[in-house]
C-alpha cells in the first residue's frame, strides 16, 4: 500500500533569520513520503534566496506579490498535492518523529477525524522549550474542543495540526480579508467539519514567540479589525453548530476579552462588541493580567489599569528600540 504524502505548506514573509532552520526540521521527518511547498510572500530580504537554496524535487518554491499569510497559504493549498496538510509558519520547528506519530494515530481512527500536538514556545533555541499540559491536550468532539479553547483563553498553533485533506478542503480557503488572529475563523471552521480532534502527546511542536515581526504581535486599527472580524466569524461558525446557552455565554466572554484587549484602541470596534455581548446574553468574564494589573484594576478600574499597562509597555519598547539601533 502506498504511504500517504504529506504537504508540509509554509507561507513565509521576512522570515531570512529562521527559514532555513525550518525547513531543516521538516527534512528532518521520520515520515518520508512529504513534499514541502514555501510561498514566499513578497520578502523584503533574502528569504526567497534562502528558499531556493532548500528547492528540488521535493521543495517546490514560489514568489508572490506581497498579500499577505492567508493569501500565501491559499496558494500553498493550490499547489499542495499530499492526502494530508501539515501547516508550518516560517519560524517554527516539528520534532523530527511529529508527522510519524500523528499518521499513525490517525490510521486508528475512523474516517473524519484531525489530530492534535504537544507544543511549547521557545525564543532563541528549541532547547528552551518546556513542555507543559494544558486542558486542550485531549480528544473532544469539535464544539467541546471550541469551547475549552476560548473559555480559557488556549491556543493551538498551527503547527500542531496534521489535517486530512478532505477536512481541509470542506472547510474552505483562509479569508484573505484577515490578519490578526485569522486562525481564529479558520481552524474553528477546520474542527468543525470534522469528526473529532485526537491529541497526539508523543508528537511534539516548537513556537518561536517573542518577535516585533509576528502577526500576533501587531496592534493597530486594522489589526484590530482584523480581529473584531475573525471572532465574529468564528463565533458564528460555532453557534451554527450549537444553538444552546453555553456556546452564547462563551461568545460573550471572547466579546468581552476583546473589549478588555483593545481598550482604549478602536472605540467603535468596541461599542460594536458591546453589543455582541448584550446579544449573547452578558459575560461573565472578568479583567486579568499581572498582579500589578489586577492591583491597579481594584484600586482606579479595570480602564485606568489598561491605559497604564499600554503606556509602560509602549515606554518599554520604546528602550528596546534605542537599545537595538545603538548596538
Amino acid at each position: 500500500m502506498k504511504k500517504p504524502l504529506v504537504s508540509v505548506v509554509v507561507a513565509a514573509f521576512n522570515a531570512e533569520p529562521w527559514l532555513a532552520e525550518t525547513l531543516d526540521s521538516v527534512l528532518a521527518q521520520t515520515w518520508k513520503n512529504i513534499e514541502i511547498i514555501v510561498v514566499d510572500d513578497g520578502s523584503q530580504d533574502e528569504t526567497l534566496a534562502v528558499a531556493k537554496q532548500y528547492e528540488s524535487p521535493q521543495v517546490i518554491v514560489i514568489h508572490q506579490k506581497n498579500q499577505g499569510q492567508c493569501a500565501a497559504s491559499n496558494h500553498c493549498l493550490k499547489v499542495a498535492q499530499g492526502d494530508f496538510i501539515q501547516y508550518l509558519d516560517a519560524d517554527d520547528l516539528l520534532a523530527p518523529d511529529k508527522i510519524e506519530h500523528q499518521l499513525n494515530l490517525l490510521k486508528r481512527q475512523p474516517a473524519g477525524y484531525i489530530t492534535s500536538a504537544s507544543w511549547a514556545r521557545f525564543y532563541r533555541s528549541p532547547e528552551e522549550a518546556t513542555f507543559k499540559e494544558q486542558a486542550l491536550w485531549a480528544d473532544f468532539s469539535p464544539v467541546d474542543w471550541l469551547l475549552c479553547a476560548w473559555e480559557n483563553h488556549l491556543m493551538m498553533h498551527g503547527a500542531a495540526w496534521l489535517l486530512p485533506r478532505d477536512i481541509v478542503e470542506k472547510a474552505g480557503p483562509w479569508d484573505t480579508r484577515l490578519s490578526l488572529i485569522n486562525d481564529f475563523d479558520y481552524f474553528s471552521r477546520v474542527i468543525l467539519a470534522s469528526q473529532g480532534i485526537v491529541f497526539c502527546k508523543a508528537a511534539r511542536t516548537y513556537y518561536r514567540s517573542g518577535l516585533d515581526s509576528s502577526l500576533s504581535g501587531q496592534k493597530n486599527p486594522t489589526a484590530w479589525k482584523s480581529a473584531f472580524l475573525s471572532l465574529s466569524k468564528g463565533t458564528s461558525h460555532l453557534l451554527a453548530a450549537e444553538d444552546s446557552h453555553r456556546v452564547k455565554q462563551v461568545c460573550a466572554n471572547v466579546f468581552q476579552r476583546f473589549i478588555y484587549e483593545a481598550y482604549p484602541a478602536v472605540p467603535d470596534l468596541q461599542a460594536q462588541a458591546v453589543l455582541k455581548v448584550e446579544q449573547f446574553g452578558g459575560a461573565t468574564l472578568q479583567p486579568k493580567g499581572s498582579p500589578w494589573y489586577n492591583k491597579v484594576s481594584q484600586v482606579l478600574g479595570w480602564k485606568q489599569a489598561s491605559r497604564l499597562r499600554n503606556y509602560f509597555r509602549n515606554q518599554q519598547h520604546l528602550l528596546s528600540q534605542t537599545r537595538i539601533a545603538r548596538s
